[in-house]
């Protein structure tokens, strides 16, 4: 049997504090609703191009996902991280809502 442990960090609002690290990467903390604190380690060219879609998207969160890594004092390390922005879109109104709508300000 073979078995993987992966995690997926989502944050919105800001991106979290970045610091350099080795080998043109940045060191990234985010503390999770239980004070659990995520650390990994995200492509330097990955994290310019995450803070260009931040300042692009209207409104947009984000992921940090990778491999489960060892226990750290507050929390874990996410080892080979990946970092997603992704833009959030406005939800179209459902098709029964956008008629009644049209009919109300037909009226």
């Amino acid at each position: 049997m073979q078995v993987k442990s992966e995690v997926t960090i989502k944050f919105s609002g800001e991106l979290p504090a970045a610091t350099p690290a080795a080998n043109k990467k940045v060191e990234v903390s985010l503390t999770d609703q239980n004070r659990i604190v995520f650390t990994a380690l995200i492509n330097a060219k990955s994290w310019r191009k995450a803070e260009t879609n931040t300042s692009e998207f209207a409104d947009w969160a984000g992921a940090i996902s990778g491999k489960l890594g060892q226990r750290t004092e507050n929390g874990f390390e996410v080892v080979d991280a990946g970092l997603q922005i992704f833009e959030k879109k406005a939800k179209e109104p459902k098709p029964e809502e956008s008629a009644a709508l049209a009919e109300a300000s037909a009226s």
